[in-house]
């Protein structure tokens, strides 16, 4: 799987934001996402998680309730849409795949094979 995140940027405390990660693979095959970030001078952290049929979230404790994941796969695009951000948000953001049955996610980064270059998001004022 080939990952291409799109979508950082630069938004004020409470704003908003989409990101997006566009995979490229066989029609056949099905792949959990997630997401993950990494701040300056922090380890990478999980953000977000999707199973294929999209009957299985998972969210960081920080992230619940402002974040949202959702994909489509027609267009082979998963898609974080965060709201109410905060100067914390601030990191790069990476999208990850792994192929796996269509309920499968995973909150651990060291489980998915696949990852995209990263997008960076700066909360600030």
């Amino acid at each position: 799987v080939q990952l291409q995140a799109s979508g950082g940027g630069s938004v004020q405390p409470g704003g908003s934001l989409r990101l997006s990660c566009a995979a490229s693979t066989r029609a056949s095959l099905t792949y959990a996402m997630g997401w993950f970030r990494q701040a300056p001078g922090k380890e990478r952290e999980f953000v977000a998680a999707i199973s294929w049929s999209g009957g299985s979230t998972y969210y960081a404790e920080s992230v619940k309730g402002r974040f949202t994941i959702s994909r489509n796969n027609a267009k082979n695009t998963v898609y974080l849409q965060m709201n109410s951000l905060k100067p914390e948000d601030t990191a790069v953001y990476y999208c990850a795949a792994e192929f796996a049955t269509t309920s499968w996610a995973s909150t651990r980064s060291a489980l998915y094979n696949y990852w995209g270059q990263g997008t960076e998001l700066t909360v600030s004022s």
